[in-house]
């Protein structure tokens, strides 16, 4: 049916192309394997766009499938359940060991949540009920895949991009599973 679908659609002549039904519970491989097949019968040279999916690991993997484009509620869900990405993994602001850690989120990142508060802070706030933590969680999250994607996209033009699954996927086995 994917492969129907996709030429008739390319048939029709869009602007571009996106591809649904993935993403919703299936194990990984599975969506991988279905996306490497339906991506084979779409024009290489138009934008195409994979519907629902958030992670770090997983948008790096799509983009080296050719997935040009991508929409996710996931940053924002998990920053509003207290869990972030970082460069250490995913990190939950519940667990205790963050009640007196004075770090930033990531020591790495460059956005304002990171440049002015700390996990004890923001695990604070976050405890306590304050919306303030959901957004500045969010806005985290989100600096974090936008640096992430501009990141892979600079290693995908130097042919590299195979360099940062790899250290996604160290970080994040280390980190809690998707």
């Amino acid at each position: 049916f994917r492969k129907k679908s996709a030429q008739d659609l390319t048939e029709i002549g869009f602007d571009g192309y996106a591809i649904g039904g993935l993403s919703v519970g299936e194990p990984k491989e599975i969506l991988f394997e279905v996306l490497d097949y339906s991506t084979d019968f779409l024009p290489d040279d138009k934008p195409r766009y994979l519907m629902g999916l958030g992670d770090p690991l997983s948008l790096i993997k799509s983009i080296q499938m050719g997935i040009d484009m991508f929409d996710s509620v996931l940053p924002t869900r998990l920053a509003r359940n207290g869990t972030v990405f970082s460069s250490e993994g995913k990190m939950n602001l519940k667990n205790a060991i963050y009640k007196l850690d004075k770090n930033p989120l990531d020591k790495k990142c460059t956005c304002p949540t990171c440049g002015k508060y700390t996990r004890s802070y923001l695990r604070h706030i976050y405890t306590s009920g304050e919306i303030l933590a959901h957004r500045l969680l969010s806005w985290h999250n989100l600096h974090y895949l936008t640096s992430l994607l501009d990141e892979a996209k600079k290693l995908l033009k130097e042919g590299k991009v195979n360099n940062l699954e790899k250290e996604l996927e160290q970080i994040y086995a280390k980190s809690t599973s998707d």
